[in-house]
């Protein structure tokens, strides 16, 4: 078991160059096992400062808290394709100069799992609901057009507010608590910026067999009162893993991470110490 140290309260910025040339930024605080979090799709790194998620989890290891492209001081390519979030994320991993573990939320958990192909640096490996279709019935183009009229007739945050309860399958309950958050209107403002990314994640085809040499400890988090196509995809992936063990947050869904944060920061440090 890994031995926790005295925290470290300062808060370090830094920046890695991913595989393309565009310029990653992320944080660097606590002490401890290193640990990188990668946060959903319309988020930066901020995410992880509601209900102290960070700070708790800072108590225990060193975390890195990633702004992916396109967010916070991160740069961002005129193209885009997934491939090059995946490269951002084994970047980071790859700068730290011991085995890591890395955490990713929905998008953020998408992104991970590929990354995991992409570097020998893990220790660990934490998956709270990839968001990735394993069904392509489950993607909906009519909750598409619906969010793109609200967005082109200016309703900013009506579309965004479609986007998370529609498409990403969050609660109303869920979204209350994001919608609290200081950083809520610039998520908004920011958000048609993002699209372009978010569109380019129904075409992942996922093939079982490219994970079959991944022995990298894995610990897949689920919420029971997520949308049935998060639960299928968390499926998938402890399917295709060979070293994995599946957690239900009960009572919870796709946002487990910020509704019920004591069991989520339990859950991540007890895996961290003990991954295997």
């Amino acid at each position: 078991m890994n031995e926790s140290t005295a925290p470290d309260e300062t808060t370090e910025k830094k920046i890695v160059t991913s595989a393309d040339g565009t310029e990653i930024a992320f944080t660097r605080t606590g002490s401890g096992p290193p640990l990188v979090l990668v946060h959903c799709a319309s988020a930066d790194h901020r995410i992880w400062e509601l209900f102290d998620v960070r700070s708790i989890l800072a108590e225990d290891t060193t975390v890195y808290a990633i702004d992916r492209r396109g967010r916070g001081e991160s740069g961002d390519a005129e193209a885009y394709e997934p491939d090059r979030e995946f490269e951002d994320v084994a970047a980071v991993v790859e700068s730290i100069d011991e085995p890591v573990t890395l955490l990713g939320h929905s998008a953020g958990g998408f992104y991970s799992l590929e990354a995991a192909l992409r570097t020998d640096n893990l220790s660990g490996l934490v998956l709270y609901e990839p968001a990735f279709f394993v069904d392509r019935s489950d993607v909906s183009d009519a909750d598409r057009i619906e969010m793109m009229s609200l967005l082109e007739a200016g309703e900013l945050e009506e579309g965004y507010v479609f986007f998370i309860e529609e498409i990403a399958g969050w609660t109303s309950e869920e979204l209350d608590v994001v919608r609290s958050a200081p950083t809520w209107e610039e998520y908004v403002e920011r958000f048609p910026t993002l699209l372009p990314k978010y569109a380019r994640i129904p075409e992942y085809e996922f093939d079982p067999a490219r994970f079959a040499d991944v022995t990298t400890p894995t610990l897949l988090l689920t919420g029971s009162e997520s949308p049935e196509w998060y639960r299928s995809t968390t499926e998938a992936v402890n399917d295709a893993l060979s070293n994995t063990h599946v957690v239900t947050f009960d009572g919870h869904g796709h946002a487990g991470p910020l509704t019920a944060p004591d069991r989520f920061t339990d859950e991540v440090l007890s895996f961290v110490n003990e991954p295997a």
